[in-house]
């Protein structure tokens, strides 16, 4: 972690700033992206050391592949899984401070691309995944979802493709590409952004459509600040845009809202 008092008090103004803000908000979210993953030691999908760029054929997830080839495609899965969570990856401190920040009662929910489950693990209550989460799996024919962990020892164990008691297909309850975000999950973020008064946009991109919609449609009518150490572009229509590391300043951001 970088040093706090070289990194964020050139931040502290407009931190306490946010903070007002939040305390005053009807209604708040966190949108969070690779960059919250990738401080808990899970490599990124894209850009440099990304999981497509070094190891892998995003070709070989999608949904198409599922259908024809389910037995190479869960060969594939189990490596991908293994290569992007090591036993040792948990949540960090960036979010520790997005659940103080629901316990304090200025967040509403955390909006998420990713799929590690660790805002749940963390301890946040309401967390919307719009690209699902690698923690389960879901049947193909009857809908039971269950825990992915053991399918994945099933899968090492040489059963391609793992299959439901009712004899359907198991696929990762996550979105594939060629695959539409869960429609439930999607409107109810969609409302959020329709509602808010403060959107945290952190470490992500906010290129990644139809995601990035949900932060760009809530800065149209509320206060947007953008956590990301790279531009994005909504930084210009952003209130508020923080250069640093979210597992510093998400932290400092959740002192400022303690009690």
């Amino acid at each position: 972690m970088a040093d706090e008092s070289s990194e964020i008090d050139r931040f502290a103004a407009d931190l306490d700033s946010l903070a007002a803000d939040l305390r005053t908000a009807d209604t708040a979210f966190a949108f969070t992206g690779a960059g919250v993953s990738t401080a808990s030691g899970i490599p990124p999908f894209r850009g440099e050391g990304g999981i497509w760029e070094t190891e892998f054929d995003p070709r070989d997830f999608r949904i198409g592949r599922f259908e024809a080839d389910p037995a190479g495609f869960w060969r594939d899965r189990l490596a991908l899984h293994e290569a992007m969570f090591p036993e040792s990856v948990g949540p960090n401190p960036a979010h520790a401070a997005l659940v103080e920040l629901e316990s304090a009662g200025v967040l509403d929910a955390v909006v998420t691309q990713n799929t590690d489950g660790l805002h749940a693990e963390a301890g946040s209550r309401r967390v919307l995944e719009l690209h699902g989460t690698t923690s389960r799996v879901v049947c193909r024919r009857c809908g039971d979802r269950q825990r992915a962990d053991p399918v994945h020892d099933r899968v090492r164990d040489g059963e391609v493709p793992p299959t439901c008691d009712c004899g359907g297909l198991l696929k990762p309850d996550v979105v594939l590409f060629g695959e539409q975000l869960p429609r439930e999950t999607y409107a109810e973020a969609r409302d959020l952004a329709g509602s808010a008064d403060v959107v945290l946009a952190v470490g992500s991109s906010l290129q990644v459509e139809p995601a990035a919609s949900i932060p760009r449609d809530a800065a149209r009518g509320g206060t947007l600040a953008v956590v990301n150490f790279d531009p994005t572009p909504l930084d210009d229509r952003a209130d508020y845009v923080f250069r640093a590391d979210v597992t510093d300043l998400l932290p400092a951001l959740a002192r400022r809202l303690a009690g």
